[in-house]
């Protein structure tokens, strides 16, 4: 991807203007499998901070963490670490997933994005967001731009004066089949704008 942030300076304006202020946005990665998956769902409609202290408790309570283990953990004791029973729904729908062998977490790395997003949004709580997220961070997927991200979205009205999704899908077409570096473009200056060092 380091290649597409030189592309897309020749090409993006706005893009030149966040890399003058805030210099090359952090391309960032995360493991592939079952324990980021469940942290991304954590992480749905709350902050960074308080999802990962929340998947530390969960770490703690079940030290072998895998589907199996957290379908066994009980709803009392997913609320005692902080999961509220929404969440708790949805990390026994992943892990059930996984353990009938409707899902193959390991097999998506060998597939393109769209068969990893047919293949996960059949499942309970993964919505398009953590799609794009996993696909992003964990399978290095080029291509994404994640319109569900509200810093996404926000920077995008800040910058572009573009303030309909539909036309936000169309002007990034233009930076196809960059648009996953795009994106980290569009949170480093978010982020960056708020004094957010480590957001990751």
């Amino acid at each position: 991807m380091e290649q597409g942030i030189d592309l897309l300076l020749q090409k993006e304006e706005k893009f030149q203007f966040i890399h003058k202020m805030y210099g090359r946005p952090p391309i960032v990665t995360r493991s592939v499998g079952f324990e980021t998956l469940c942290l991304l769902i954590l992480e749905q409609q709350v902050s960074i901070d308080s999802a990962k202290a929340t998947f530390l408790k969960l770490k703690n309570s079940i030290p072998n963490f895998t589907p199996e283990s957290v379908l066994e953990f009980s709803a009392e004791e997913f609320r005692a670490c902080g999961v509220s029973r929404q969440k708790t729904v949805y990390l026994k729908a992943l892990s059930h997933a996984i353990v009938e062998k409707h899902l193959d977490i390991e097999s998506l790395a060998k597939k393109d994005a769209q068969t990893v997003r047919e293949e996960l949004i059949k499942i309970k709580g993964i919505g398009h967001w953590t799609i794009d997220v996993y696909l992003m961070f964990c399978l290095q997927s080029p291509d994404i731009i994640p319109l569900g991200d509200i810093a996404v979205v926000n920077t995008i009205k800040e910058l572009f004066d573009i303030h309909d999704k539909e036309k936000m899908a169309d002007y990034a077409e233009k930076w196809k089949p960059h648009r996953s570096v795009a994106t980290f473009f569009l949170w480093h200056y978010y982020l960056q704008k708020r004094g957010r060092k480590n957001p990751y």
